[in-house]
């Protein structure tokens, strides 16, 4: 088995009226020069264009995560999947150290389709892989922690300003958590 394969992960939700979704999970040395490309494409389109925040999005973490791409059957022909959402997961670095979960990103097209759930369920389906003994942890955009909070994540901070934008540190005890 690849690391880009797993028979445990949570099938992408069947979406009305659209193309099915495939799910992969990829080291960024996996990825194609276009999926890579999308998902950079994706994050600075959604965290630096849309919320219209300046930030250094290309942070020199991606080479050591582990990314999700959820992506749809493009209509132009083929290997042009349209990224429909994305994630990516950084191993935690010593014992007792959280998995990161980051850059949890939906489509403008895709949103409201319950695919934002779905990233949650398979970030930490595979956070339960990948570091089974580790807490996951996140900071979420302040507005989105009753989101995170439904998919057993607690405040661990106060609100705080990053690049402009109100956040919250979570963290998620995977001992307290079956799912």
């Amino acid at each position: 088995m690849t690391s880009s394969t797993m028979l445990d992960m949570p099938a992408p939700p069947a979406i009305a009226g659209r193309a099915p979704l495939t799910a992969l999970w990829a080291e960024m040395a996996e990825l194609t020069p276009r999926q890579l490309h999308d998902v950079l494409w994706l994050r600075v389109d959604v965290f630096v264009v849309e919320q219209a925040c300046p930030y250094p999005e290309i942070d020199g973490r991606d080479p050591q995560a582990r990314h999700l791409l959820v992506s749809a059957p493009g209509t132009s022909g083929e290997g042009d999947a349209e990224l429909a959402a994305c994630l990516r997961l950084l191993r935690p670095q010593a014992p007792g150290e959280p998995l990161r979960i980051g850059r949890i990103v939906v489509a403008p097209a895709w949103r409201g389709t319950g695919l934002g759930d779905y990233l949650m369920h398979a970030a930490l389906a595979e956070a339960r892989r990948i570091a089974p003994n580790h807490p996951q942890a996140l900071s979420a955009q302040a507005p989105l922690t009753a989101f995170y909070a439904g998919h057993g994540f607690s405040p661990v901070s106060e609100t705080y300003l990053e690049d402009g934008i109100p956040h919250v540190d979570m963290l998620r005890d995977p001992a307290s958590h079956a799912s």
